[in-house]
């Protein structure tokens, strides 16, 4: 049995064919899938979601990198993390990635809003998703002095073992996707390997970063398994181990979700 602990079903490619996603789920497995909310905007979809279907679960949030947008305030997420079936905050972070002319200085509006989901996490009790890019450095800083007593996960891991560690620290979970299968990922490999399994949390990022023997294509929650096999093989286990570790953490972590 696995869990898929971070995907993206609201978006058009996947929502427009979910029924089959749904099959393919139950066919590999996949027994749980947690919803991710990016935007305001798109909250009543990702809700309806979990909502509709008993395997499924959300978040309320805004992603980082999005402008343009409703910008959350601390009341606002507050008020969705009330909803039943809303399991989490997030995803929620800093990046710096595409700083489109900009200087790290200027990027203070992702500052704010990341504190807004950290007061917003505090006062639930709710775990925050964590996306970080090109910002480790802040990112972890701001957890450190504002997060204290919040659990969570930092998702799609790509950092470094030393990232790794001050997260492991703080009480956060380690969260790899499709790119732990990727030849060149290299040095992920090595953090995947140090990473105590019981602080691993498995996902696909869908529809982004299939993994391999899928790469390149859209990517969805049953290809999660491939995930796993990538992480059993890492650290000389097997795959039923990882499914087993990274469904018992998830409802660790996740403690609204029913097992």
């Amino acid at each position: 049995m696995y869990v898929d602990s971070h995907c993206h079903l609201a978006f058009d490619e996947l929502h427009q064919q979910l029924a089959a996603l749904l099959l393919e789920m139950r066919e590999a497995d996949v027994r749980k899938a947690l919803c991710i909310c990016t935007t305001l905007e798109e909250f009543p979809r990702v809700h309806a979601l979990a909502q509709a279907h008993g395997n499924l679960w959300a978040t309320a949030g805004v992603h980082p990198d999005n402008e343009g947008i409703e910008e959350p305030s601390l009341a606002r997420l507050l008020a969705l993390a009330q909803h039943p079936r809303v399991v989490g905050i997030g995803e929620t972070g800093l990046d710096y990635f595409r700083l489109n002319g900009r200087t790290v200085a200027q990027m203070q509006w992702q500052r704010d809003r990341f504190s807004v989901h950290i007061a917003a996490a505090r006062a639930t009790q709710l775990p925050l998703i964590i996306h970080t890019r090109s910002a480790s450095e802040d990112t972890l800083a701001m957890l450190a002095d504002e997060a204290q007593g919040c659990s969570g996960v930092f998702h799609c891991f790509t950092e470094s073992e030393a990232v790794a560690r001050s997260a492991i620290d703080m009480g956060f979970y380690i969260s790899f996707s499709g790119i732990l299968s990727f030849k060149n990922a290299k040095e992920l490999h090595e953090v995947a390997k140090w990473v105590p399994l019981d602080r691993c949390l498995i996902e696909t990022d869908s529809p982004y970063l299939a993994p391999v023997p899928h790469r390149g294509k859209l990517n969805t929650p049953a290809k999660v398994v491939h995930v796993a096999q990538a992480l059993a093989t890492l650290k000389g286990i097997s795959v039923q181990a990882v499914a087993e570790a990274t469904t018992q953490n998830f409802h660790q972590l996740f403690k609204r979700v029913a097992t």
